[in-house]
């Protein structure tokens, strides 16, 4: 539908405006910084200004940009869409004052733009340093829209060239605030929409039964955000649901399908076997109800109950040596399919299906993800048979893969096993992760090779495991359902699996699968760099580390990257540097906040991993 109330913004001669007040359903308001008379001076303008009045069209003049709150009462405040096309200070101002005249106008916006309103600024090729810009300046010689945009909460959804020849009477006016015209050959239309607002987790608390008792514990500030999302869960129309029951459907046809339907615990106890310590959040529960909890969702039986504290706690005071009577959040689904062959819970033949999220510690990389869904498929089979029902499974699993990435986009991927042992040595985290946690028959890759280390997307496991009989061996199969719905939909950074921008879910409607396409294009990145001396004799947990910048950020951080190692003649005292680069897939991030961030996370690295800032 058009846009109820437009407003448009510096208007030279009025040509745009007037080519505009035809639109049906539309109340235009056409406004100027200068006084009527010195608009009106300008060729043409008298005219487009009667042409507006004759339609019903406002006309204001003696508007600054920067201050739009004050020249329309409360009433008339609320634009669906506002234009500013080609905005300068005026004369020779330089790229700074033009930034600044930018930042106050995407602030004043704010307080008078629709929620799902659009603000459109017209840019002459190049000013926008975008990679739309052909050719591209120097950053620090243009004007940096999308970031001055996003210190005001705004990203940019659409660029489109800004075609002057389709407007019917336009003529470009004002160069050097002067009744002169300027080039617009490779303009672009820069088109901003409203980000959600940084999102202020305060601590939670979980409640969950272990045995006979009720205990609570708290989630793991980094976490917050991704318990009882609810993605797997019936009314969901999340891709990750979608992929899990399309693959389930698939896999109904070859063999008897069992979903495991009783709730699998959040908590583990004890020692990971064969899994790093620092590779998982480590729990200390407390006997009792967690005050002040409500009621979460009924498909997470693990975590009945939840509450937000009113304080914060320091997790990482949680961290260490785990003993035995110790808790930590579930990092496989594996140890449940375990307890299922210990039990003799099975028939063999019929394929157990586990779903569920699962939550790893890991390095900080395009995909490692602290939270993924993981599909865990469990088939008991005959001695011997063994490789042709790991074959059928993958066949299975392909046909399906096939199906969804060509009604998506029209192309096949293909999925292949490759042999553990020929698998190359640099392991994505998620694969290095799947190795620790016992021995690895194949990888499941997307391609013919394992490179890039997203293409894997699961492991296959063939071993005795538990069972009484000697004449069975147990299958299994592990998929990351995230990575899989990133390869099918194209979405490049797995954050956006987990946005609150409704914007996203709305690409999948009914659980329809598509090709994604991104409402935040081009998004700014801000490099900081940090070092600091290790403690005497001692090394970094590199994991710990991106641990701590995922939480302090916010998930805001998308690299961290060793720029100097450094020790220190006569003393040996080692100095290392670290290049933070923060950038947000989902949401407008200013400079200003991202520095904020840097210096939180200097204090909390000293304050938590006993390191002296240089």
């Amino acid at each position: 539908p058009p846009p109820r109330r437009v407003l448009l913004l510096g208007e030279g001669n009025f040509s745009f405006a007037a080519a505009l007040c035809g639109a049906r359903a539309t109340h235009v308001v056409a406004t100027c910084y200068e006084s009527e008379e010195e608009a009106a001076g300008r060729g043409g303008a008298a005219r487009s200004i009667r042409r507006l009045r004759d339609s019903g069209a406002e006309v204001v003049f003696s508007v600054d940009c920067t201050k739009l709150k004050e020249h329309f009462s409360p009433g008339k405040r609320e634009f669906d869409r506002i234009y500013f096309n080609f905005p300068h200070c005026g004369r020779k101002a330089g790229v700074v004052k033009n930034r600044q005249l930018l930042a106050g106008f995407f602030h004043s916006c704010a307080e008078v733009l629709a929620q799902e309103g659009e603000v459109h600024v017209a840019l002459c090729n190049g000013q926008g340093v975008t990679p739309a810009d052909q050719p591209r300046r120097e950053w620090h010689n243009s004007w940096q829209i999308v970031a001055v945009a996003a210190g005001a909460g705004f990203i940019l959804s659409h660029v489109h060239p800004f075609k002057a020849e389709t407007i019917e009477g336009y003529k470009c006016t004002g160069y050097r605030s002067q009744d002169k015209s300027f080039c617009v050959e490779g303009a672009l239309n820069h088109i901003f929409t409203r980000s959600t607002a940084p999102q202020c987790f305060t601590p939670m608390s979980c409640q969950t039964q272990l045995g006979s008792q009720k205990v609570s514990f708290q989630v793991p500030q980094v976490l917050v955000d991704k318990i009882n999302r609810g993605f797997l869960e019936g009314n969901s129309s999340h891709p990750v649901r979608t992929i899990k029951e399309k693959l389930s459907a698939g896999l109904s046809q070859a063999f008897p399908l069992q979903n495991i339907s009783s709730c699998l615990p959040l908590l583990q106890q004890g020692h990971p076997g064969g899994v790093c310590p620092s590779n998982v959040f480590w729990i200390t529960p407390s006997p009792g109800e967690a005050p002040g909890t409500e009621k979460m969702s009924q498909g997470q039986a693990d975590a009945v109950l939840c509450s937000h504290l009113g304080q914060d706690t320091d997790e990482n005071g949680q961290e260490g040596c785990p003993d035995p009577e110790q808790f930590y959040l579930r990092p496989s689904l594996l140890p449940y399919a375990q307890a299922i062959i210990e039990k003799g819970a099975f028939s063999p033949g019929t394929l157990q299906v586990l779903s569920g999220p699962v939550f790893r510690k890991c390095r900080i990389t395009p995909h490692s993800m602290p939270a993924f869904h993981e599909m865990l498929l469990v088939l008991a089979v005959s001695r011997g048979t063994e490789n042709i029902c790991v074959q059928m499974l993958v066949e299975n699993i392909n046909t399906t893969m096939n199906s969804l990435h060509q009604g998506v986009s029209g192309t096949k991927p293909s999925i292949s096993l490759q042999e553990a042992a020929s698998f190359g040595i640099e392991l994505s985290d998620f694969a290095a992760f799947e190795r620790q946690l016992g021995e690895i028959q194949h990888f499941l890759c997307v391609g013919t090779e394992p490179e890039p280390p997203g293409s894997c997307v699961g492991v296959i496991r063939a071993a005795p495991g538990g069972l009484k009989s000697r004449e069975l061996v147990v299958v299994s199969a592990s998929l990351n359902l995230d990575l899989l719905a990133m390869l099918l939909c194209g979405i490049s950074d797995w954050r956006m699996l987990w946005t609150w921008d409704r914007r996203f879910l709305g690409q999948f409607p009914e659980g329809e699968l598509r090709l994604f396409k991104t409402f935040s294009l081009y998004p700014p990145s801000y490099v900081h760099d940090v070092s600091f001396w290790l403690p005497d004799g001692q090394g970094l947990d590199e994991v710990a580390f991106h641990t701590l910048a995922r939480r302090v950020s916010g998930e805001t951080v998308v690299s961290i990257q060793l720029r100097d190692n450094f020790q220190q003649p006569g003393t040996g005292r080692r100095s290392l540097c670290y290049r933070v680069t923060f950038q947000c897939c989902d949401r407008a991030l200013g400079c200003r906040e991202a520095a904020e961030m840097q210096l939180r996370l200097r204090q909390e690295i000293q304050r938590h991993l006993g390191v002296t800032l240089r």
